[in-house]
């Protein structure tokens, strides 16, 4: 396996074992379900970017009522995860996951209904051009609505911020929410809303390192080896860190194509 792989199975069985199976990213269905606060699944064709190891794109499928998801994701691990919990929920019908290259959609325009994203789009750096290109791939009266990791203002990141980063080594791209916003409205979004979720996060950050480091940490080293989660722990003792000083500022992001 390339040395270049974010996501490795290690990496993808411990996420899931702190985040719930088939999550890599913190909140589970419920943060699913705020993230498309306002949005009608039901029946629509849906773009999951970063679908990872698909339980995003299985929900929209199964709960949400979607009529297509197209999950694309950049890595062969996540993907083969993600196609086998389709195949394990006989939902190979209604969910395909599609491996792609970094770069512009390789979907035509207006294809999508609805394009959403849980977390994923951290590693994408030009944010204007992502969004322009939902945009584009979008009908009219489509629907953007995405997860993603901000930083809280449009300078260097603080030394504890670049710390932080540092040691998650996971090509992290975080725009500010102004940038966001400015991008979101280049692109053409109306209805464009920014949803702060810090104050969420940062009390399930305290409690996520809280579970490392006690009863369980010694299942967890025994499962993923001692040093993985030492590792883990000390990143997680620096996002604890820029999550309550606001500098790390999780955000819903949502917008509408004009008809």
């Amino acid at each position: 396996m390339s040395d270049d792989i974010l996501y490795d199975k290690q990496h993808i069985d411990f996420l899931e074992d702190i985040w719930g199976d088939g999550f890599l990213s913190p909140g589970g269905a419920d943060e699913v379900g705020r993230v498309l606060t306002g949005v009608d699944v039901a029946g629509k064709h849906v773009l999951d970017i970063g679908s990872g190891s698909g339980a995003c794109a299985v929900l929209l499928a199964r709960d949400y009522g979607a009529a297509k998801v197209t999950g694309i994701d950049v890595e062969d691990p996540v993907c083969d995860a993600a196609r086998a919990r389709v195949a394990r929920e006989v939902l190979s019908d209604k969910v395909e996951i599609v491996k792609v290259s970094p770069g512009p959609f390789p979907f035509g325009d207006g294809t999508f209904d609805l394009v959403f994203s849980k977390d994923s789009i951290i590693h994408i750096p030009d944010k204007a051009a992502l969004t322009a290109d939902a945009f584009r791939v979008l009908r009219p009266g489509g629907r953007f609505a995405v997860s993603d990791w901000l930083i809280s203002h449009d300078e260097a990141p603080s030394p504890e911020m670049a710390d932080y980063i540092r040691e998650e080594g996971l090509d992290f791209a975080m725009a500010s929410p102004s940038a966001y916003a400015k991008a979101m409205q280049a692109a053409g979004f109306t209805d464009v809303e920014l949803v702060n979720r810090n104050p969420w996060y940062s009390g399930v950050a305290r409690e996520e390192l809280a579970w490392l480091t006690g009863a369980e940490r010694g299942r967890l080293s025994e499962r993923h080896g001692q040093a993985f989660i030492d590792h883990q722990i000390a990143i997680w003792s620096k996002l604890v860190g820029v999550l309550e000083s606001a500098e790390h500022c999780p955000h819903h992001i949502r917008g509408r194509k004009p008809v």
